[in-house]
């Protein structure tokens, strides 16, 4: 049995822009709002925090800023994904000189790969690794799905610890975890199914709404690892419709905009991200406006 790298819930925090650069002294507020509604880990530079378009530079500056403001008061997860092995290999060796204490590697892209190439692609780095790899799993936006069987090849190498699953087929995830058992911790990769994905034995969720919410979703995966699971579901009910909208547009274009409406942080993306449509975030306002989340 592997020991999780942490239990409940994680945030896939968002990277603040001001004028083209990472505005640091909004990511500390970030940080310590995280830690304050119960955050147990921060996923850096992953999809939300728009990891894509962050330079080498950007990558190391964001995680050892985690490392120092967290303090190890959350666990620090940095995201190293690539469509190239080798680079998100040296990004590995520049998040464990940061002092993060695990990496957040994304399914191959673009030129994706067979699931014999998954196998090699995550082998070849947690061979090398000096921290513990979660494997990442959004075939929506990669163009390519790690099947159950490759699981449970990947589930007996020692250095491969969990999956963030967010393929969104809960079928799938149970022949998984029927395939893994304790060999591998399991994360919802998506709001929206992690109360089913915790009651099939998941360990917490990396969550895109606990960057606005992180209370009421640390709440929800206490109730799940507490057992009591039609409380976490009533409260995941209740949040349902905020779990929606930050998925009208592509992440993280909603979640930024409803950052900036609670006067969190600044809208501002990166091309190719675009401002959400004039109508959606109209839309998104009265959701926010909802749950009191507005400034």
């Amino acid at each position: 049995m592997k020991s999780p790298i942490f239990t409940g819930s994680g945030t896939a925090i968002v990277t603040p822009l001001r004028d083209e650069h990472i505005d640091l002294d909004a990511f500390a507020r970030l940080i310590e709002a995280q830690y304050a509604g119960g955050t147990a880990a921060l996923i850096v530079c992953g999809t939300t925090g728009e990891g894509a378009t962050l330079s080498t530079k950007e990558h190391e500056a964001l995680f050892r800023y985690a490392v120092e403001k967290a303090d190890r008061r959350m666990k620090i997860i940095a995201g190293i994904g690539s469509n190239d092995t080798a680079a998100a290999l040296d990004m590995a060796a520049i998040a464990a000189e940061a002092g993060a204490d695990g990496l957040l590697m994304v399914t191959p892209y673009y030129n994706k790969t067979t699931q014999a190439g998954l196998v090699k692609h995550f082998t070849y780095v947690a061979d090398r690794a000096a921290l513990p790899v979660i494997v990442y799993n959004v075939p929506s936006r990669t163009g390519v799905g790690v099947a159950p069987e490759t699981y449970a090849i990947l589930a007996d190498h020692p250095n491969i610890n969990a999956v963030k699953e967010a393929n969104g087929d809960i079928g799938a995830f149970a022949r998984t975890k029927a395939l893994c058992g304790d060999r591998l911790t399991f994360y919802s990769g998506n709001d929206s199914d992690t109360v089913a994905m915790m009651a099939l034995g998941a360990k917490g969720v990396i969550s895109v709404a606990s960057n606005l919410a992180p209370g009421a979703v640390s709440r929800l995966c206490g109730l799940c690892l507490s057992g009591d699971f039609a409380a976490a579901e009533a409260l995941s009910e209740q949040y349902m419709d905020l779990f929606t909208a930050l998925f009208w547009e592509v992440n993280p274009i909603p979640v930024k905009t409803a950052m900036a409406m609670a006067g969190l942080c600044g809208a501002e993306m990166r091309l190719p991200l675009v401002p959400m449509s004039e109508a959606r975030a109209e839309a998104l306002k009265k959701v926010l406006e909802k749950h009191g989340l507005l400034k």
